[in-house]
């Protein structure tokens, strides 16, 4: 039986997981606050605690075929890494290692088009960290890593509706600056493909078609729930903080050729404004059936 095994169990993971349970597979994943143990045994998922202070319990990795990394790495490195590179180098069961990292690696190309190959020029601490731990992962002799860098992730639960329902959407005017978005069921096909067709040291953009300002995808999103938008608030005027406003910091176009050409994938939702439709009709479905 194939077995993923979670370093981390978010957004991803969880959505990750779900798909490869309806096929079968087992699933074990990582928490770190003790609330979580219950949701992701609730999930079928069986939950291992990691803080990132200690290693696992000896023999938790024993038959482990697939591992999935999306916790983020720190000053002292991944510690999934840091923890358990050794073991994992020893597991023979092991058939493939997909790192999560994400396109803030590249840094600011002035709005340029980036592809895999394009330099990393990271101008955040989080972007530089994420180039750390993805060499370092590389860099393992002989393993099957696989590194995916993921665009801004959006879906059910975690998208521009989500944030108008919530009063929490703020449009901020910042013309020309384009952001590149990826819908969770995407990634999960993109990385269904790299599982079914491996390739040891592969690196894949993982984003949609079209990228957009942030401010239109709030209009958008506005507009499908029938209000009005909030209104729009100039960047410098907007008190951001600090992360918020490092998003901003860099101008980059991602290109999304490989995860096509090598591994097949067609997006089911090639841009925001397909992707939130179905956000928002699965919600008014919902909505609709009786309590």
């Amino acid at each position: 039986m194939s077995h993923l095994f979670c370093f981390g169990t978010g957004y991803v993971a969880r959505r990750l997981a779900a798909t490869l349970q309806a096929e079968g597979w087992s699933v074990s994943g990582t928490y770190r606050d003790d609330g979580m143990s219950g949701s992701l045994s609730e999930a079928g998922i069986e939950p291992v605690f990691f803080d990132g202070g200690a290693p696992v319990a000896p023999g938790t990795l024993a038959g482990v075929t697939h591992v999935l990394l999306s916790i983020p790495p720190g000053q002292d490195g991944d510690p999934a890494l840091v923890h358990h590179g050794a073991a994992l180098k020893t597991l023979a069961s092991l058939r493939w290692i997909g790192y999560l990292s994400a396109t803030s690696v590249y840094g600011d190309s002035d709005g340029a088009k980036v592809n895999e190959d394009a330099p990393l020029r990271a101008t955040t601490m989080r972007g530089k960290q994420r180039i750390a731990a993805e060499r370092a992962w590389l860099d393992l002799p002989g393993m099957p890593v696989h590194v995916f860098r993921l665009a801004g992730i959006y879906g059910p639960g975690r998208s521009a509706i989500d944030q108008l329902r919530a009063g929490l959407a703020r449009r901020i005017d910042a013309p020309g600056h384009l952001f590149s978005r990826i819908h969770v069921d995407d990634i999960v096909a993109v990385l269904r493909a790299s599982i079914r067709t491996p390739r040891p040291g592969a690196i894949y953009n993982v984003c949609d078609d079209e990228p957009a300002t942030s401010a239109d995808v709030i209009a958008f999103a506005a507009s499908l729930l029938g209000i009005d938008p909030p209104p729009l608030v100039p960047l410098g005027e907007a008190n951001l903080n600090p992360m918020a406003r490092s998003f901003y910091a860099d101008r980059r176009l991602v290109d999304n050729r490989r995860i096509k050409e090598e591994l097949g994938v067609v997006l089911k939702f090639p841009n925001y404004r397909t992707g939130l439709h179905a956000i928002h009709d699965d919600q008014e479905n919902a909505a609709d059936q009786p309590a």
